[in-house]
């Protein structure tokens, strides 16, 4: 079972880009992030003839998040809980039923974050600590779950090209990658790093100065698991050679293959 996410930077944008990943990768699930496009605006038609039902939770010109899924959903739920001030669509969580029973995915934008001395840095970490709260209680649940999405965090310096540059940036503060490791110390699973420990691994190159081109690149879309999906990881695979295709993404998929047959 293919699951994946990406920061589409735009679904009416690079629709084109979209649907031909979608016949080329062909994932049972596929996570949405910026899709910017209000709920009634998302072009469901495209994706829904190649076989996908659809989810989204969207806003105006921003934001907005989506999920794509070979099954029918069994339950959709919209927004982060814990705040119910916070306006900005960045959550959705679905479950749908596999032959090894409930799959709950989640496809997430977690707050940029930047410029660290304003508002928005403070909103990341409070929004990372709802997303923490939110993980313990699925957990307490123990069922197969599946956090995707864009973090906007480069969890180590072996996650940049050049870790150096990135200094002082709400992406590599200390205080969001020590977020981001809270939530693997609850007992999630990155699912990259379970399957490869190599350098030089990005799912986001800047369109500025020849990013990609250089591959000076950083890691900040992931995957994380719940222990009881992560006993049915089987591999993780960036494609990358997406980022090279007409009017893309600055974000390319990544993606798991669960195990999705009987035990």
């Amino acid at each position: 079972m293919k699951i994946a996410t990406w920061n589409i930077n735009g679904v009416k944008a690079r629709i084109d880009t979209a649907l031909a990943w979608l016949k080329e990768a062909d994932p049972d699930i596929a996570c949405l992030q910026e899709i910017k496009s209000v709920d009634e605006n998302f072009p469901r038609q495209a994706f829904e003839e190649l076989g996908y039902n659809l989810a989204t939770h969207g806003q105006k010109g921003f934001n907005g998040v989506a999920i794509l899924s070979k099954l029918p959903f069994d339950e959709i739920t919209r927004g982060l809980p814990g705040d119910d001030t916070d306006e900005q669509a960045r959550f959705i969580e679905a479950v749908v039923t596999t032959e090894r029973g409930a799959l709950r995915v989640v496809s997430l934008y977690l707050p940029n974050g930047n410029p660290v001395d304003t508002e928005k840095f403070p909103y990341k970490l409070r929004w990372m600590e709802r997303l923490e709260a939110r993980a313990k209680v699925l957990l307490d649940d123990e069922e197969a779950f599946v956090l995707a999405g864009d973090y906007n965090v480069i969890p180590d310096p072996i996650d940049a090209k050049r870790p150096e540059a990135w200094v002082g940036d709400a992406l590599f503060r200390p205080e969001s990658r020590q977020a981001f490791r809270g939530l693997l110390n609850l007992g999630l699973t990155e699912a990259l790093r379970a399957c490869n420990e190599n350098a030089d691994v990005y799912t986001f190159w800047d369109y500025q100065a020849g990013a990609w081109q250089k591959n000076n690149g950083i890691r900040i879309d992931h995957l994380l698991l719940s222990p009881q999906a992560a006993d049915r990881l089987r591999g993780c695979t960036i494609d990358a050679h997406v980022r090279s295709w007409d009017k893309p993404s600055d974000h390319v998929p990544i993606w798991i293959d669960l195990d999705a047959a009987m035990a």
